[in-house]
């Protein structure tokens, strides 16, 4: 069976699936206040094609699904969605990333699926002002009894901390300590261009180096081997029962063992966070193609995967990467 490997002997085991281009939140390193202009919803995959898409690219050696948003569980039937691609016999794991504001009541169904391993919860801050003010919205309460509920459930639990200057940097070392009694993973995000805004200055931004070294102002911190494609550095810190990552998002310094590719909601198919997107899949499919022609233009696709994401971007038509994480797929 064909393996889709690029040019540089990369091979893709790994797609992250944006379900919809629309969220609940605002977050400011996101989109703009006012949000952004989402797509008609006839314009967004179906559950259908979307099934239809992870079954082949399944077949070419894809084992590992992320589904992202905007946020997932704005969409209708998402939890049905989520049954369905667990009977996909060749996918071996289902992971799923949300604001945490909605998911609260569905978290024991979704124990049941087996295949679903790991929820990954975002959330930039433990201080309920802070939080509203960084997601332009009141809702901290529903996502920390989120945060709550899934500790003690059976999935495996990541917080995702965008690092973001002048609003949650002082709070690094609490999220820290969070893995002392918790077998969780907190990982911290570089903050990327990606908020709807245009282009902005970035020299602020917390790097991978500098959120270490705040890390170890309080922590002694000893790092763990990885996967060789993690998105993530990953450090352990004695006694605790949970682990700390920071992922270089930013500075991309992970590029070299990159294993994903990504399709956002309306069917765009990407080989990195920061291109521009290679192809219209949606189009593709509702023309007419079968599974056959997928194949061999998936196989085509990922042998024009950069061999990182600065040259992605300088290949951007429309320049510095600028759109919403919500529109890319988060």
């Amino acid at each position: 069976m064909s393996k889709l490997v690029d040019n540089f002997g990369r091979q893709m085991e790994y797609v992250r699936l944006a379900v919809t281009d629309r969220c609940n939140l605002r977050c400011q390193y996101c989109m703009p206040a006012q949000g952004i202009d989402i797509v008609p919803r006839q314009e967004l995959l179906s559950y259908k094609e979307m099934y239809r898409l992870i079954r082949v690219l399944t077949e070419l050696g894809v084992k590992k699904v992320r589904l992202t948003g905007g946020e997932p569980f704005v969409r209708k039937d998402f939890v049905s969605f989520l049954e369905m691609l667990s009977y996909n016999d060749l996918l071996d794991e289902i992971n799923i990333t949300t604001n945490g504001a909605l998911i609260s009541k569905y978290i024991s169904k979704i124990e049941k699926l087996e295949k679903v391993k790991t929820i990954n919860l975002s959330i930039d801050s433990l201080e309920k002002d802070k939080f509203s003010k960084i997601t332009r919205r009141d809702v901290f309460s529903d996502v920390y009894k989120t945060f709550e509920i899934l500790e003690k459930s059976s999935l495996d639990l990541k917080l995702n901390v965008v690092v973001q200057s002048g609003f949650n940097t002082d709070e690094i070392v609490d999220f820290v300590r969070l893995t002392k009694d918790k077998n969780i993973i907190v990982r911290f995000i570089e903050e990327m261009p990606f908020n709807g805004k245009g282009q902005r200055d970035m020299q602020e931004n917390w790097t991978f180096k500098k959120i270490l070294n705040e890390i170890k102002t309080e922590f002694k911190v000893v790092e763990i081997q990885s996967e060789k494609s993690s998105t993530s550095r990953n450090y352990k810190i004695e006694n605790h029962k949970g682990t700390v990552g920071i992922i270089p998002a930013f500075t991309r310094t992970i590029c070299n063992d990159c294993n994903r590719i990504r399709i956002t909601s309306t069917g765009t198919f990407k080989n990195c966070l920061f291109d521009d997107g290679v192809f219209n899949l949606r189009d593709f499919i509702r023309k007419g193609a079968s599974n056959e022609d997928l194949k061999e233009l998936f196989l085509r696709l990922v042998k024009q995967k950069p061999e990182n994401g600065f040259i992605a971007e300088a290949n951007r038509k429309d320049g510095r990467a600028s759109e919403s994480m919500s529109t890319i797929g988060g």
